[in-house]
Order: C-alpha cells, then structure tokens, then sequence
C-alpha cells in the first residue's frame, strides 16, 4: 500500500506521548523501552528533552540507533488506531533561540528541567513504518518523510505573532506546511490541511484558518 507522508506527519503532530526503544547498555542486545514526551520540530522530527541520568539518555550516548513508536491519541484500541514507527538516529543538538521557543510552546514543563541536567535530542529518521489499520499500512523512506514544503522558523513565529483573535480557550503551539498544533481544552489537537501548503499560501490563508480552529 502506499502511505502518504501527511497522514503519518498528522499522526506525529497529535502525539503528546511516545514510546522510545534504545539498546540497553546495562543488559546487552536487549532493547530498553519507556515512555517519553514527544515534540515535533520543523520537518517533522520527533524532539525530546531528556535527563543525563535517564537510562535511555545513557543508552542513547552508547548506540544513537533507536526507534520512537507513536498511537492515535483518540484510539478505542492498539489496534484499530493508527500508529507509527520511526527507526533512526537519536542526536543530541542545541535548540536555536526559535527552535527552543517552539519546543517550550508545546512543553512548558521543560523550562523547568533545563535548569536541571536535561539536554535535547533530535531523531533523524532513516525509515518509518506507518498503519492506519487492518491492511493498510506500509513503509516510508526518510526521503520521502522529509520532501515537501518547509515553513522556516522566522516564518512560523511571523504567523504565530499575527494570530491575535484566537477562538476562546485556544492556545496556538505550532505551525508547518500541512497543518496547525494547538491546544484546546486541556488536549493537542491539529488542523490538519487536505494537502499540503507553500509558505506564501499559508501566509495569505491565516486568518481564514485560525478562525477555522475549535
């Protein structure tokens, strides 16, 4: 079957939570699991803030190859939901000034555990293995995930900056080429567009869409 890039990129873009699978260092060849906190960057790259004393931090340092495994929010099971599989390599990098405000947006706790030994780390995707249910599923190459329009960081905060009338209860997180993040009632959620948009059309169109969100 073949997938395509938005309905996995929407996937990653509605999951506050992921589960993250590295090579334990303690108990050789044994992958080691846990659940971890899930931000995505600019193109679509799951970022995490993580404690130096975290098993996985640790384990990451030794093998940066891991896997990040993500389920619809709103599934009635594991099953029935759509779900996502990333395989790639976890990189430890330093947020630029934007990159950092974006992150904070969607996690506001981790102002607090900056102050303590947490650093960021950044998946960059070799394959992704999507499925959206009993049959429909396939595989995607880290080509295919990251080929499409970008909206850069200077224009994403620009658009950010100009949503002033915001629907009651709304709180914008995030913006990219194929939809909007934004918190409403305690819960992520996305608007997510039917195809994907170049910058200069999401620019012209912001109005109408951030008076579309709920």
């Amino acid at each position: 079957m073949k997938i395509p890039p938005a309905a996995a990129i929407h996937l990653l873009h509605r999951c506050v939570h992921a589960s993250l699978a590295s090579h334990s260092t303690q108990l050789a060849g044994y992958p080691y699991a846990t659940p971890i906190p899930c931000v995505p960057d600019a193109l679509h790259r799951p970022t995490l803030c993580l404690s130096a004393l975290a098993e996985h931090s640790k384990n990451l340092q030794a093998d940066p190859r891991c896997s990040v495994a993500l389920l619809d929010p709103e599934a009635a099971s594991s099953q029935s939901g759509s779900r996502l599989t990333l395989l790639g390599d976890m990189e430890p990098f330093q947020p630029t000034p934007l990159e950092l405000a974006r992150h904070l947006r969607y996690q506001p706790e981790a102002e607090d555990w900056l102050r303590l030994d947490f650093a960021f780390y950044r998946l960059r995707p070799q394959r992704l293995r999507y499925i959206e249910g009993f049959g429909r599923m396939g595989w995607l190459e880290a080509e295919q995930w990251l080929d499409g329009p970008t909206l850069e960081p200077e224009r994403e905060a620009e658009l950010l900056d100009r949503a002033a009338a915001l629907p009651a209860g709304v709180r914008l997180l995030g913006a990219d080429c194929h939809g909007i993040d934004y918190e409403s009632a305690a819960a992520r959620r996305r608007l997510a567009f039917p195809a994907a948009l170049e910058s200069d059309e999401l620019a012209a169109r912001w109005p109408e869409l951030i008076a579309a969100l709920a």
